[in-house]
């Protein structure tokens, strides 16, 4: 069963462009990386980091130090009724840790194809509108916004 806390890691470029990536099991669902903690005693920055790797293949440890800031904000939200099923029975809502990520502008990019299916740098506001999820559209404007 999944744990309900997760982070979400903004990633983006010296220019400002944002990746969004493609879920895998819902066509034209475009996010920032998201995941649950492995336990629940795993650190915030840890799962983030695990996160990253397994969903993009960028080694945050290979960074600069300050690369991965967390951002201080948490946020709890609903769960989908279709994704409750990977919860412990009556678990409905979720909290979520936001992060950001700065990466040199040539990263590449290696999906996790059981996951996501493609990817795109965009410009903030475009990344922003263009999450299905409306909290992470907030995550990037409050990473932009707040500089």
């Amino acid at each position: 069963m999944k744990i309900p806390i997760s982070v979400l890691v903004v990633i983006y470029k010296s220019n400002g462009d944002v990746l969004l990536i493609e879920r895998a099991d819902r066509p034209g669902f475009w996010q920032s990386v998201t995941g649950s903690l492995d336990a629940q005693s795993e650190d915030l920055a840890v799962a983030a980091t695990r996160e990253v790797f397994e969903e993009t293949g960028i080694a945050v440890e290979q960074l600069s130090a300050e690369a991965l800031q967390n951002m201080h904000h948490q946020i709890e939200y609903e769960i989908y009724p279709d994704w409750r099923f990977r919860y412990a029975p009556g678990v409905t809502k979720n909290t979520e840790h936001w992060f950001a990520l700065r990466v040199p502008d040539d990263t590449a990019i290696t999906l996790s194809p059981r996951e996501h299916v493609a990817y795109e740098w965009l410009p903030f506001e475009a990344a922003a509108q263009k999450c299905f999820s409306p909290s992470n559209g907030e995550a990037i404007r409050k990473l932009f916004l707040a500089s």
